[in-house]
Order: C-alpha cells, then sequence, then structure tokens
C-alpha cells in the first residue's frame, strides 16, 4: 500500500506510523474529564469510509490525515494537517 504525502509524493506504507482516528488530533481541554476517557477508552471500528492520523516517520515528519475505506483498503485523499507538532523521537523522555 501507498500514501501520498502532500510533502513528498507518493511513498511506501513503510515509511509511516498509523496513530488512530483523526479525532485523536482534536483533544480535550486541560484536566481529566469524561471526555478524556472517552478519547483513550471509546473506539470506533467502523466498515466502510474513516479518517485517519498517519505520521510520516521516515520521511518529512508531517502529520496526515488519510481518508480510506477499511473495507476495501482504497485511500480516496489524504491532507496535510497544518500547526501539528513533530512526534516525540523514540526514547525520548517527556
Amino acid at each position: 500500500m501507498r500514501l501520498n504525502c502532500p510533502l513528498c509524493g507518493d511513498r511506501d506504507l513503510r515509511e509511516f506510523t498509523y496513530y488512530g482516528a483523526s479525532v485523536y488530533a482534536d483533544r480535550p481541554g486541560e484536566g481529566w474529564s469524561d471526555a478524556w476517557d472517552d478519547l483513550l477508552h471509546l473506539r470506533d471500528n467502523p466498515a466502510g469510509e474513516t479518517t485517519d492520523l498517519w505520521y510520516h516517520e521516515l520521511g518529512c515528519s508531517a502529520w496526515i490525515e488519510v481518508s480510506r475505506n477499511t473495507v476495501t483498503h482504497a485511500i480516496s485523499a489524504t491532507r496535510l494537517l497544518a500547526g501539528r507538532g513533530k512526534a516525540p523521537a523514540k526514547g525520548a523522555k517527556a
């Protein structure tokens, strides 16, 4: 499978890291709440169209939103998520 990075073009899937549904980019406010609990523990597993977050780890370090069909594995769109920070380096302490 290949993903189209908006910055680098068509790339092999192995260059990316899957991070989950795109709703994870919209985090609740500060402090613990039911919204945080829902975000961390309640996940959908849809059959059909879904929008996911991918990180171009072995490329330009961009966060990409990918629209795809979970049944056919067809990718319908990709877009750059502006204003997102880089993922922490492997082994880095927070």
